[in-house]
């Protein structure tokens, strides 16, 4: 279909007239390029635009490093019990664990994110799969107790880059009308992850039931991680970076390498540049004060605060549902013993109950995916934002039962707000922070939205386990559904919709 159909788009072009004479050649936008449409002969238009070998390329390459993310944060809640018996890990050393990387994660996407703004898309999307993997192997080997967090600092950092690095790789190749789907989509692969984590976890601990165990899971991910460095060499720069600081000529020829088909359309590439005059005013006003100006205000503010009352429910969560878990079991009596086999026994059994929980971020991801496109970004994050505080109560009802009817509870509410969190916030907080800045300042912002999300995150993975004992859960689960519906007034009254615009667009 693609390829008949491309094949008749250039033919209409060329019926008849010599190439030199071709009036169509005005100058379009880098969007105008990606989105265009093949038409059949009678001029019928074809609904979608096929995507090229290259535009899979990158979406792939990018998916790869959500699902890295969601490994490793997601292996670290089973490979945490372990570290805590090798190093004799208590309440605090347990909340430095969770919080390292994710103080990574907010650093990295405070500093390295905007850097992407600066030096382009691709030699920051290469440099941080070399910090990853750099970091990662020296984990796995890792000595002493503050080794370990100053290695799981380190990945964070890496994948800190990685959050507005994706986004924007990805939301700045692809057509406009498959932009939602296709990022979530990629941004899914954090749920692939997030499972893939928990189960490489169980398989170890099944495999080789010891302590040492949890350097084994860190340490399987590093062939992977070097295949997609290698690949992620071979994709195109960005087209509207190159064009935005006044790099048309190059701007032009990656293009034409994005959009490589056979047969091959379109021929020829000349592209029309917005403000091509301001650029040296660009450069100058890329700094945080730009996320504040009058212009931009409004959508830093979309951007950042609902992730970050996201992100105070679904890390917590998140990581310590194998906490909560062993908890409602009644594992906890065990967990005391210092007993290895009773430890190892525990932690397979929280992993295989988190797996199934899990297994819910990833259905409301599907949701997501499908619906972004269609139903539009806010509608869907003020409904998601609601689910989860309905969750959380029901999971906090869980505290006046006891035996089957309290797990019982906590299955079905941390299921909901699973669900209802990748549907809404989770997914949709991370594509309209990508969104809705201007193409100058979109790596800056995204990664200022994530740098604050993540201090919502760093909070939570410290502050969790010593909550949990001091307030207890029920108090706690309370506290996270009211951040939940604050998260649902701030997108409703701040709401900006991209679905289906042009990026040139956003900001204009």
């Amino acid at each position: 279909m693609s390829r008949k159909t491309s094949s008749s788009g250039s033919s209409m072009h060329d019926t008849a007239t010599p190439p030199p004479l071709k009036p169509e050649m005005e100058a379009r936008s880098v969007q105008d390029y990606i989105d265009e449409t093949p038409q059949w002969r009678d001029g019928t238009p074809v609904s979608a635009t096929p995507m090229t070998a290259m535009q899979w390329r990158i979406w792939s390459l990018a998916a790869a490093g959500k699902f890295f993310e969601g490994l490793v944060v997601f292996m670290t809640g089973v490979a945490m019990p372990l570290m805590s018996e090798e190093f004799g890990m208590g309440a605090f050393e347990h909340g430095l664990v969770g919080a390292a990387s994710l103080f990574g994660i907010l650093v990295g996407a405070l500093t390295l994110g905007g850097l992407s703004d600066h030096f382009g898309r691709k030699l920051m999307f290469i440099i941080e799969m070399v910090i990853f993997i750099f970091f990662l192997i020296l984990l796995s080997v890792a000595t002493a107790f503050p080794w370990v967090v100053v290695f799981l600092f380190g990945i964070g950092l890496a994948l800190g880059c990685d959050y507005p690095t994706a986004h924007l790789v990805i939301s700045e190749s692809i057509p406009s009308s498959a932009r939602g789907r296709l990022v979530l989509a990629a941004f899914a692969f954090q749920a692939v992850g997030a499972l893939t984590g928990t189960a490489i976890g169980y398989l170890i601990l099944t495999l080789m039931p010891d302590v040492g165990a949890w350097r084994l899971m860190y340490a399987s991910a590093i062939i992977p991680g070097i295949i997609v460095l290698v690949g992620r060499f071979f994709v195109t720069e960005s087209s509207h970076w190159l064009a935005a600081v006044g790099r048309v000529p190059e701007a032009e020829e990656q293009i034409r390498r994005l959009l490589k088909r056979s047969p091959d359309y379109p021929k020829a590439i000349k592209l029309k540049v917005r403000h091509h005059g301001h650029h040296h005013q660009h450069k100058k006003e890329r700094t945080l004060k730009t996320l504040f100006s009058a212009k931009n205000r409004k959508a830093t503010i979309l951007a950042s605060v609902p992730w970050f009352l996201q992100d105070l429910s679904t890390y917590g969560i998140g990581i310590f549902t194998p906490t909560i878990l062993a908890a409602a079991i009644g594992e906890v009596r065990v967990a005391h013993t210092h007993d290895i086999t009773d430890i190892i026994v525990n932690d397979m059994q929280a992993a295989k109950g988190a797996g199934i929980i899990d297994l819910l971020l990833l259905a409301g991801m599907i949701a997501a995916v499908l619906l972004a496109d269609r139903v539009g970004r806010i509608p869907l994050q003020i409904l998601g934002f609601i689910g989860c505080a309905v969750g959380l109560l029901v999971a906090s009802f869980s505290v006046g039962y006891e035996g089957n009817m309290q797990i019982f509870l906590i299955y079905v509410g941390f299921m909901l707000f699973n669900f209802m969190t990748n549907l809404g916030p989770n997914a949709q907080t991370y594509l309209l922070a990508g969104e809705v800045f201007p193409t100058h300042v979109r790596g800056l912002g995204a990664g200022f939205a994530a740098a604050v999300a993540k201090v919502g995150a760093v909070l939570t993975a410290f502050l969790f386990p010593v909550l949990l004992l001091s307030i207890g859960t029920q108090t706690l689960l309370y506290i996270l559904a009211v951040a939940s519906l604050a998260g649902a007034w701030v997108t409703w009254h701040f709401g900006i919709e991209t679905k289906g615009m042009k990026l040139e667009d956003v900001g204009h």
